[in-house]
């Protein structure tokens, strides 16, 4: 069935969907984590804003008129994705979430955050390699198609990106507890993973066909399949420019903390010598 979507215009700006199953998700998060600050003396505000905006860039992405044309321009899709993987999923990894879980709950769950499972995928070479092999399977199979298709994969895909986002940067930023790598190492880390966006980007933008043929149902009216490859080019630049200015920008911080890592490391060192000599 062809589409019957009308082509956006800035007139669609101000456009929300409101998907009751999208918005109890964002509720309980808040919920879940506002009850942890309640239980734990000492949380740091900040790592409560961090998690607000995380909620509200994944409101944006999914509700706001970007998630109204996510499944009709694959260009809105991309920039879709790289709000909730490498916007969002970075705020909620500043806000630590498994600290909180850890400091606010039971025995019980304490017990599963030191077990072997939480253990094993939160492991940075693991998150690393789920990073590397997620995108170009999201962006570039037939599964991408299929998300077009089927309502359930489209929702599990927002899920995965903020999931795999997340991993990913908790180990570069190492604020949580648990298994993590030297601060001069997250920058290597950070830096090993641009390549995949940027072979992924280039894959779709320099494209010779339509890579996804859900687009020519599910695009807007008076679409034709050039203008369909054109706005799949489109959206590969995005992901190979906006990803990588995204990956780098993200290095500021970690180059930050790296130097200040090494700075109080001086001290203690200069300090222990000092120490020694007297």
């Amino acid at each position: 069935m062809p589409s019957s979507v009308a082509p956006f215009s800035w007139h669609d700006v101000g456009r929300f969907q409101l998907d009751p199953f999208g918005i109890a998700l964002l509720v309980a998060a808040g919920v879940l984590y506002a009850w942890g600050v309640s239980r734990t003396t000492g949380w740091p505000r900040w790592r409560n804003l961090y998690f607000a905006l995380g909620l509200v860039v994944t409101f944006l992405a999914t509700e706001s008129v970007i998630g109204v044309y996510d499944r009709t321009y694959f260009s809105d899709h991309m920039i879709q994705h790289l709000l909730l993987i490498m916007v969002a999923a970075p705020l909620f990894a500043l806000a630590t979430p498994l600290d909180l879980a850890y400091a606010a709950g039971t025995t019980w769950l304490r017990r599963v955050l030191d077990g072997r499972i939480v253990t094993f995928l939160t492991q940075p070479l693991l998150a690393f390699a789920i990073y590397f092999v997620f995108i170009p399977i999201a962006h570039l199979t037939n599964l991408y198609n299929e998300m077009l298709l089927h309502d359930w994969i489209h929702d599990a895909e927002h899920l995965a990106f903020l999931v795999v986002g997340y991993l990913f940067f908790r180990v570069a930023f190492g604020l949580e507890r648990g298994r993590t790598i030297h601060p001069g190492l997250r920058l290597v880390y950070v830096m090993a993973a641009v390549p995949v966006d940027t072979f992924t980007g280039l894959a779709l933008a320099m494209s010779s066909h339509n890579p996804f043929s859900a687009y020519q149902r599910l695009a807007p009216v008076g679409s034709t399949s050039s203008s369909i490859l054109d706005n799949v080019h489109l959206g590969g630049a995005y992901m190979w420019i906006g990803g990588d200015a995204l990956m780098l920008a993200a290095c500021i911080p970690i180059a930050v903390a790296w130097v200040r890592w090494e700075t109080l490391r001086t001290a203690e060192l200069d300090a222990q010598l000092d120490a020694e000599g007297r």
